[in-house]
């Protein structure tokens, strides 16, 4: 019997990641053995680069441009595939008792932010940008999660707060915030990254794990049944993630489309977030033939 191989693997405890926690539960991985721990981020991508670049992350599921951003860094990761490919909708939220009644009233005022380098930090850039607004001018306030965003917001420690905006909804509805817009990403909302040495002595079970997280992506949009599961798992409405689950598409493959990360890169270059491109390997090691014969040549 071969050796069990455990990696550790960090999701943010949102509805996107029901498929993970499936396999999981069903036992999948062990049938390869293969352990993973999972690790839920309560302070999203921000808080899985670091992990990933102190080794407490073996992989991460996390926003497109905030590992992109973080590779250019330093971080010694690589994205493997795309994870969910279709946008993310952040919703823009104020206190219930804020004064700002529209995103352009937004302008020059304080976000709420879990941590520099993290979604809601790179997105409120984006927001600014779409709006015209200086971004030299833009200011933030670190919150860790989303329970320091809503304290802050509540407290009034900050003035606006960018986060998915289902996951938010049940503070909408019950008169916590209020969202006063939207700013959808531009491109594919999530990734799987992986340690870049990883990649080198654990192809195999890397591969595998892959396989069985595209399976089960393809298990759960193909049944009816995953709503109502969604719904009583985080807690939501039924009626919105039905409207969620029909906007949404999870990667069923490993492919990476260059294209599409040369347009995350030249928007993070427009926002002065990088300076310039980073050739696609040294951003991404997609699971193609390349790679084995990459792998059985070390």
């Amino acid at each position: 019997m071969s050796l069990r191989t455990q990696f550790q693997v960090g999701g943010v405890p949102e509805h996107f990641n029901l498929p993970w926690k499936l396999a999981i539960e069903k036992g999948e991985f062990n049938a390869h053995n293969i352990d993973l721990e999972w690790s839920d981020y309560h302070g999203g991508t921000g808080a899985m680069t670091k992990a990933l670049r102190e080794g407490d992350l073996d992989i991460a599921i996390l926003l497109t441009e905030g590992i992109i951003a973080d590779i250019h860094r330093g971080n010694p990761s690589k994205i493997v595939q795309f994870y969910v490919k279709s946008p993310l909708r952040w919703g823009v939220h104020v206190g219930a008792q804020s004064k700002f009644e529209s995103v352009t009233d937004l302008e020059n005022t304080r976000a709420a932010i879990s941590r520099f380098g993290s979604g809601s930090h790179l997105m409120a850039y984006v927001n600014a940008d779409n709006h015209n607004w200086d971004l030299a001018q833009q200011k933030f306030e670190v919150v860790k999660n989303l329970d320091g965003g809503r304290e802050f917001l509540t407290k009034g420690g900050a003035d606006y707060f960018l986060w998915e905006k289902f996951t938010t909804k049940p503070f909408v509805d019950n008169g916590e915030f209020r969202i006063v817009g939207e700013c959808p990403t531009p491109w594919p909302s999530f990734v799987v990254a992986v340690r870049e040495g990883l990649l080198l002595t654990h192809y195999n079970e890397i591969e595998q794990i892959l396989k069985i997280v595209n399976e089960s992506c393809s298990k759960v949009k193909a049944s009816e049944k995953s709503i109502e599961e969604i719904a009583e798992r985080y807690q939501l409405r039924k009626e919105d993630v039905a409207i969620w689950f029909k906007e949404t598409e999870w990667a069923y493959n490993g492919t990476i489309e260059a294209e599409t990360i040369d347009k995350v890169q030249e928007r993070l270059m427009s926002l002065e977030i990088i300076e310039a491109k980073m050739d696609f390997d040294m951003l991404c090691s997609p699971f193609s033939e390349r790679l084995k014969v990459k792998v059985k040549k070390s």
